[in-house]
C-alpha cells in the first residue's frame, strides 16, 4: 500500500491562549492519494483556511504532524517551507492570481524564471492545448472570462510538477456552468496526471465530481462520503 501524497496526522490549531483562545482545528486527520480529486466542505469560519495554511506550509500546527510523501514537514525551517511551496505545492485561489500584466503565455514564462531554468515552450503548449486554451495565450487576464482565468490557474499550478494542488474555493466568483466546467477540469487533471488535488469548497453542488469528501464543522474535519466507485 503506497503513501498518501499529503497526510495530517491529528493536527489541531491553536489561536491565543487564556481564556482568550480559539481552537480553528481540533485534531484533524486527512489524506490524500495520487491521482485522487477530494473535497473539503463546510461553512465560513469552519476552519477551512486553517486547513489549507497549514497543508501548505504556510504555518505550523500547535500540536500534531503534516506529512509530504511520507516525509514530515511541520518542523522544518522557513527555508525549507518556502522550498516546499514553490516545488512541492500547486496553489488554485478563488480571484485566479495571475499576474495582470502578463499575458497567459508570460505567466509560465515567470515560473520557469523564478525557477532559473530556461521557458518550457512544448509543456506549456501541452497543458494549453489540454485546458482548452491555446488561442487565448497571447491574451491578458482582464480580456479572459472567468472560467478562462480560472483554466489559465489550474494549467500554471500543474506546470511545477507539484506533489498536491490546493484549491480554495476556485469557483466562487463563477456562474454555475463555469464552475462545473473548472470542477470537472479539476477531477481530469487529477486522474489525467495521477495528481493530489485538494479543494474547499462550501458549495455542495460541487461535490459529485470528487472523488472523496471531507467535511469540516466548528474545526472538526471528518470523512463523510466517497462519491465515486
Amino acid at each position: 500500500m503506497t503513501n498518501p501524497v499529503l497526510k495530517l496526522d491529528a493536527i489541531t490549531k491553536q489561536f491565543g491562549s487564556g481564556h482568550t483562545a480559539v481552537t480553528a482545528l481540533t485534531d484533524a486527520n486527512f489524506e490524500v492519494n495520487a491521482g485522487e480529486f477530494v473535497a473539503i466542505i463546510g461553512p465560513s469560519g469552519s476552519g477551512k483556511s486553517t486547513f489549507l495554511t497549514i497543508a501548505a506550509g504556510l504555518q505550523t500546527p500547535t500540536s500534531g504532524q503534516v506529512y509530504l510523501n511520507g516525509q514530515p514537514l511541520t518542523h522544518q525551517s522557513e527555508r525549507q517551507r518556502l522550498a516546499y511551496r514553490f516545488n512541492d505545492v500547486g496553489f488554485i485561489l478563488q480571484a485566479s492570481n495571475l499576474i495582470p500584466f502578463l499575458t497567459v503565455r508570460e505567466q509560465f514564462k515567470l515560473v520557469d524564471k523564478l525557477a532559473k531554468r530556461p521557458f518550457q515552450k512544448e509543456k506549456t503548449e501541452k497543458l494549453l492545448a489540454e485546458l482548452a486554451l491555446s488561442d487565448v495565450q497571447n491574451a491578458y487576464p482582464n480580456q479572459l472570462s472567468g472560467g478562462e482565468r480560472q483554466r489559465v490557474a489550474i494549467a500554471r499550478a500543474l506546470y511545477n510538477d507539484p506533489s498536491v494542488i490546493l484549491a480554495d474555493e476556485p469557483t466562487a466568483s463563477l456562474d454555475t456552468p463555469r464552475s462545473i466546467d473548472v470542477v470537472k477540469r479539476l477531477a481530469d487533471e487529477a486522474h489525467h496526471h495521477n495528481k493530489a488535488i485538494v479543494m474547499v469548497t462550501h458549495d455542495q453542488r460541487l461535490i459529485s465530481h470528487c472523488d472523496v469528501v471531507y467535511r469540516i464543522e466548528d474545526g472538526h474535519l471528518a470523512r463523510t462520503e466517497t462519491t465515486k466507485a
